[in-house]
């Protein structure tokens, strides 16, 4: 039978170190609480036979690419959720998730997890040696539910966190196929005009001596620039989204990058909302499965996706271990300082007004009182994983709100945009058509 070893406190607070022998960790987990232990940690003892285990337990592993995406890890957490909560050993949940995956990168990660358990290791230590499928923040909710005994409660909550942050993803990337496809579409079309039909034009005015307005010799002009230089169509976007990367690389260039994508008009919203709404449920998920708080926040942290918040919650993170509480310092350092890098970021993007826009956006503060207000009132009731939670939910139908509205604000907008160029187009095309048929017909009648 397998041993056990564990650390747990007794009711008076007295840490217990002690070896238990039970069939599996579940049986030696309520065995221990019956006998009025609180469990802190728990691992079986390693035998010697772990190694001749993992190694037949790569049977099965067919080669993949890429990690496990987030869709099948939503999936993969609801159904281990689903099996604890009606009693399976975790080894056994495992084992049956793993038989029936299809070939690919969880299934061979779910090998690997079986083969550590089945070698002595917890679940939370299995999962912290496949860091491409299970981050930080899935490995520290598991590690909290097995040292509170309460596994299947933390796999749900789990489940809930990253089937709402899919969802909200969906929702934004949604958001934005449409606008792309009709640029990208439109742009085409608009290249072809200028590359095949504009030229056909210009022949035919040369051939007859037609006097060509302003407007024509301006579409003239944009069609051979085009004709000269299509390749810069596709080439600009792809260098200014290589330079963008190479900014990254260095902290400075990346948050000065981050800055500038959270001040932007409209779109900046969406980002600072979305952002606003995915760290507060992170946090709010830590502290109710019961990382310690300055777990959860630097784990927040590492989960937050944009240097200007990485910066903050780090700036909270610091202030707490010195004695403050949550909401004071991130009220305090919620507004970011002048930054030149975003400075030269709104100089290039918004030529001539960039500068003035970035001056009345800089003192905007990334944290609004509604959020700081709300974490204040979760320290001081002792419900802050509640408060984070109904913060999450607000700005997340904040981002359904505004997502709906960009969609519905970005047709009418495209359309007028491409009704004005192709207006442009026609324009300039048929006013010397007409004074050409006009000739053609005036020269006709004095013949007759």
């Amino acid at each position: 039978m397998p041993t056990f070893q564990f650390e747990a406190m007794d009711s008076t607070g007295q840490e217990i170190r002690d070896v238990i022998e039970a069939p599996n960790q579940d049986e030696a987990q309520a065995t221990i609480r019956q006998m009025g232990y609180f469990i802190t940690k728990i691992s079986a003892k390693k035998s010697r036979a772990a190694p001749l285990q993992k190694k037949t337990g790569k049977k099965g592993k067919s080669f993949a690419i890429g990690g496990v995406k987030t869709k099948k890890l939503c999936t993969f957490t609801r159904q281990l959720s689903i099996l604890q909560d009606a009693g399976l050993p975790i080894l056994r949940s495992l084992k049956i998730l793993q038989d029936q995956e299809q070939p690919g990168a969880l299934k061979n990660t779910l090998i690997d997890v079986c083969d550590e358990i089945e070698s002595g290791a917890t679940l939370s230590e299995a999962m912290a040696k496949s860091p491409k499928a299970f981050d930080r923040l899935y490995v520290n909710m598991i590690k909290a539910g097995e040292a509170g005994g309460a596994l299947e409660v933390i796999l749900r909550r789990l489940a809930e966190f990253k089937e709402r942050s899919e969802s909200l993803k969906r929702k934004v990337r949604g958001a934005l196929i449409y606008p792309i496809f009709v640029v990208v579409f439109a742009t085409a079309i608009l290249v072809f005009i200028m590359i095949k039909i504009v030229p056909s034009f210009e022949k035919i005015f040369k051939e007859f001596g037609v006097k060509l307005p302003d407007v024509t010799l301006a579409l003239i002009a944009v069609s051979h620039a085009i004709q000269d230089y299509w390749f810069l169509i596709p080439g600009i976007p792809i260098g200014i989204w290589l330079v963008i990367k190479l900014v990254r690389k260095f902290k400075a260039g990346r948050y000065g990058w981050d800055l500038f994508l959270l001040k932007v008009p409209i779109f900046g919203q969406l980002v600072e909302k979305n952002i606003i709404a995915r760290t507060m449920r992170t946090l709010g998920t830590l502290v109710a499965s019961g990382v310690p708080i300055l777990e959860a926040l630097y784990i927040t942290k590492e989960t937050a996706s944009n240097a200007v918040f990485e910066d903050l919650y780090q700036t909270v993170y610091e202030s707490i271990r010195e004695g403050e509480s949550i909401a004071k310092p991130l009220k305090e350092h919620s507004k970011p300082a002048f930054n030149i890098i975003t400075l030269l970021f709104w100089t290039f993007f918004i030529p001539g007004i960039g500068l003035l826009l970035y001056f009345t956006r800089m003192n905007k503060r990334v944290i609004d009182d509604m959020v700081v207000n709300m974490v204040d009132v979760g320290e001081e009731t002792g419900e802050l994983d509640t408060m984070l939670y109904k913060v999450a939910d607000t700005f997340d139908e904040e981002v359904k709100v505004l997502t709906e509205s960009l969609m519905s604000l970005m047709e009418p907008l495209l359309i007028i945009i491409l009704g004005v160029m192709v207006g442009f187009i026609v324009i300039a095309i048929f006013m010397p058509l007409i004074s050409l048929i006009t000739s053609l017909s005036g020269g006709g009648g004095g013949k007759k």
